[in-house]
């Protein structure tokens, strides 16, 4: 499609005109005014408008690649990120059912000692742990009372304690 346009040039000042016959500028008042310089127009060969030239797919797809590649390598590195973000997780969520069931033996166990500690505390039970450590009952005891004079007094007759063996033989 080919273009023309029309360009104005006027002259940025107009000489005055000279009188033919002696050849100097005019001066004096005319009766009627004259008309303005009218500006000198001409045709101007306008630019050709041309289309843009298509370049060839070769060249769009070159310079898709890189933004292609982009948001591949963005998808790619999403989606190791999330892979590893989800094998931390389970990794710590193993050793959190580990150390629950720890925690579950050792509550068992300290429950287990505290019975233990429960049924070791009775009479007859703390008899019992003496005579197999190879302690004896004690005979009487004997007392000594002080009076405030500082005379003593002994009270009761003691007794020597008997054998380990002994003991258990009679009872």
């Amino acid at each position: 499609m080919t273009t023309s346009r029309a360009t104005a040039r006027v002259p940025a000042r107009v000489p005055a005109r000279a009188t033919p016959r002696t050849g100097t500028p005019r001066t004096g008042t005319r009766s009627t005014p004259r008309p303005a310089a009218r500006p000198e127009l001409r045709l101007v060969q306008g630019v050709t408008a041309t289309r843009p030239r298509r370049r060839p797919a070769s060249l769009l797809r070159n310079r898709r690649a890189p933004f292609v590649l982009l948001v591949v390598a963005l998808l790619v590195g999403t989606t190791l990120g999330l892979l590893v973000l989800n094998t931390a997780i389970a990794v710590d969520s193993l050793k959190a059912t580990q150390l629950r069931a720890e925690n579950a033996e050792r509550a068992q166990e300290l429950q287990r000692l505290q019975q233990q500690v429960v049924s070791g505390s009775t009479p007859a039970e703390v008899a019992r742990a003496a005579v197999a450590a190879g302690l004896v009952p004690a005979a009487p005891a004997g007392y000594l009372v002080i009076a405030p004079d500082g005379t003593s007094v002994l009270r009761g007759t003691p007794e020597p304690a008997g054998t380990p063996g002994d003991d258990a033989a009679g009872g």
